[in-house]
C-alpha cells in the first residue's frame, strides 16, 4: 500500500516570473517524481505569493487602462493563480511521470478554504502584495477600506489579511482522488479564503498561509507523512550565525522549545514548524520532512532533511 503524504512546495519551486515558473516546475517535478517511485501518493500544495501579486498588479493596471473592467478582488485573483500554477505543475509532473514509464493521473482541484470573518488577523493584516502605489492611491485605498504600508522610497502597497483556515471545501474531491490513488494539487496558495454565510461561500480579502493549510490538509487525508519542501537541506539552530547547526531530528516538544527560543524566523522556518506541529499533535503516527527540493532523494535515504517526530 501506498503511503499518503501532503507536499508543501515553497516559492523555489515555482519561481517568481511566469518564464521562471515554467523553467522550475521541471526540476520541481523530478523531485516530486522522485517521491511517487519512493511509493508515495501525493497531494501537493504549494505558494503564490509572486504569481497572486502579479495577478492582482495586472488586474489593477486593467482597470486603470480601461475604465470599463472592475478590479479583481483578492479572492479572483487567488482563484487565478491556483489554476495558473497548477496548470503548470500538473503537467510536468505529468511528464516526468511518464518519462520514467509511470501512468498516473495529475489533477487540480480549485480549493476553497473558509475562514472566521472575527479572526484577529483581519484586524491586523500583515501580507502584502499586489504594486507600488503613488500616495493619491493609497488614499483611495484606505477610503475603500483597505490597508496599506509605505516603503521609504519605493511607495506604498497594499496589505491583506492572514486568517487561520477553519474548513477546505471541497475536502471530499481532494480525498476521493487520493483514494483512488492520483496525484492531487489542492490548497494552492492556501486555498481562496471563503467566509459562508447562509450557505453561500463570500470570497474574502486575504490570503492564508500555505503551511498553515498544509498541515491542516495533512490532518483531513490522515496523511503518513507531511512533507515541506523549502530553500534550506533542514533545519537550524542559530540560523544564519556563526555556531549554526543543523537539527537532523526533532521532537514535538524540542520543537517548540526551539520557538519558545525564537530560533525561527517569522516569515520563513517559524510557519512550517507551527503546521509541523498542529498535523502531529492530531496525527501522532506520522511523520514531517523538512528539507530543500535539491535534497529530497537523499532525505528520503536519511542523508538529509529534518525529522519531527512526536
Amino acid at each position: 500500500m501506498r503511503k499518503k503524504a501532503v507536499v508543501s512546495l515553497g516559492h523555489q519551486a515555482l519561481g517568481y516570473t511566469t518564464t521562471q515558473q515554467h523553467d522550475a516546475v521541471r526540476t520541481t517535478a523530478k523531485a516530486l517524481a522522485d517521491l511517487v517511485e519512493a511509493g508515495y501518493q501525493l497531494t501537493i500544495t504549494h505558494s503564490n505569493g509572486p504569481q497572486v501579486s502579479m495577478i492582482h498588479k495586472a488586474m489593477t493596471e486593467l482597470r486603470r487602462v480601461y475604465i470599463d473592467y472592475t478590479p479583481a478582488p483578492m479572492c479572483v485573483c487567488s482563484a487565478m493563480s491556483q489554476g495558473y500554477v497548477g496548470y503548470d505543475i500538473q503537467n510536468s509532473l505529468r511528464a516526468e511521470l511518464l518519462s520514467r514509464g509511470i501512468s498516473k493521473t495529475v489533477s487540480t482541484i480549485l480549493t476553497q478554504v473558509t475562514v472566521d470573518p472575527y479572526d484577529g488577523a483581519f484586524y491586523e493584516p500583515t501580507k502584502i502584495i499586489g504594486r507600488y502605489m503613488s500616495k493619491e492611491d493609497a488614499d483611495t485605498e484606505i477610503r475603500k477600506g483597505n490597508y496599506v504600508t509605505e516603503e521609504p522610497g519605493k511607495g506604498f502597497r497594499r496589505v491583506v489579511a492572514a486568517p487561520a483556515p477553519i474548513k477546505i471545501v471541497e475536502i471530499e474531491a481532494i480525498r476521493a482522488l487520493a483514494d483512488a490513488g492520483q496525484a492531487v494539487i489542492a490548497c494552492g496558495g492556501g486555498g481562496i479564503p471563503v467566509i459562508e454565510q447562509n450557505h453561500i461561500l463570500k470570497g474574502a480579502s486575504a490570503v492564508i498561509e500555505k503551511d498553515s493549510i498544509a498541515g491542516k490538509l495533512a490532518v483531513d487525508l490522515k496523511a503518513d507523512r507531511l512533507i515541506i519542501l523549502t530553500s534550506v537541506p533542514c533545519v537550524y539552530k542559530n540560523f544564519g550565525t556563526d555556531n549554526e547547526e543543523p537539527l537532523n531530528s526533532l521532537t514535538t516538544a524540542e520543537a517548540a522549545a526551539f520557538m519558545e527560543e525564537k530560533q525561527f524566523g517569522a516569515g520563513n522556518m517559524l510557519p512550517k514548524i507551527e503546521a509541523a506541529i498542529s498535523y502531529l499533535r492530531a496525527c501522532p503516527e506520522g511523520n514531517v520532512l523538512i528539507t530543500s527540493l535539491s535534497h529530497v532523494s537523499d532525505a528520503l535515504k536519511g542523508r538529509a532533511g529534518t525529522i519531527i517526530r512526536p
